[in-house]
């Protein structure tokens, strides 16, 4: 009898956890007019890990990412705590949506979402911490732009890793100097109309905006 009863309470357990397990899409839309999210970072992960505290210093991971567009660092860290990632490869253009599908578990019940906006000097937009609702049905969320505060905005074009737009001037002078040291919403590009001189290199017709950036749409099965 006890064989019996053992052998009961673990097949109620094994279908327990397969019950708590979730399959999700997860699709990220860029509201922006000009500028382009790097590769994705997706994370279905515990709720004790997240990529950044607002008004506190960068890790160095995410000022890679934010600095870089690389999310190895970040990704590396949600593994340590088992989570399931996955990445969106390639550009998320001005107007275009990135989707992917997730498994989640009792486990990892928290979504983050990371990309860095080009062109920006720190910019990055993220979904941070979220939990993942029980109940299936779809969920829409709008973000917001972040600066890592680990470079100061100069808005100058050597100081960007890239421009995929290639809308950006040349022979500024530079827009800030400050590195803020924190991370907090961010201002948007500055820019201006002067493509070979003036503080930023950044057309302030194409390269500018305002939160939210992107919107997050969950699906939960």
């Amino acid at each position: 009898m006890k064989k019996t009863l053992t052998t009961s309470l673990a097949t109620l357990a094994l279908m327990s956890s397969s019950l708590l397990a979730q399959d999700i899409d997860v699709k990220v839309v860029n509201n922006t007019h000009g500028i382009y999210f790097t590769p994705l970072l997706v994370s279905a992960h515990p709720a004790t890990t997240s990529m950044f505290t607002l008004g506190s210093a960068a890790s160095a991971n995410l000022k890679a990412m934010a600095e870089g567009g690389s999310t190895t660092g970040l990704a590396a860290d949600f593994s340590l705590e088992n989570a399931n990632n996955t990445n969106v490869t390639g550009l998320t253009n001005p107007g275009a949506t990135a989707m992917v599908s997730l498994t989640t578990d009792s486990a990892n019940t928290h979504l983050s979402i990371g990309a860095m906006m080009l062109p920006t000097n720190d910019g990055f937009i993220a979904l941070n911490n979220w939990e993942i609702p029980a109940t299936p049905g779809t969920y829409t969320i709008n973000i917001n732009a972040y600066d890592a505060g680990t470079e100061a905005n100069t808005e100058i074009i050597t100081d960007i890793p890239a421009d995929p737009g290639s809308h950006a001037g040349t022979g500024a002078t530079g827009v800030s100097t400050t590195v803020e040291g924190y991370v907090h919403i961010h201002r948007g590009n500055i820019g201006d109309s002067n493509a070979t001189g003036g503080k930023s290199d950044l057309d302030n017709a194409s390269q500018r905006w305002l939160n939210p950036v992107a919107q997050v749409i969950v699906t939960v099965k």
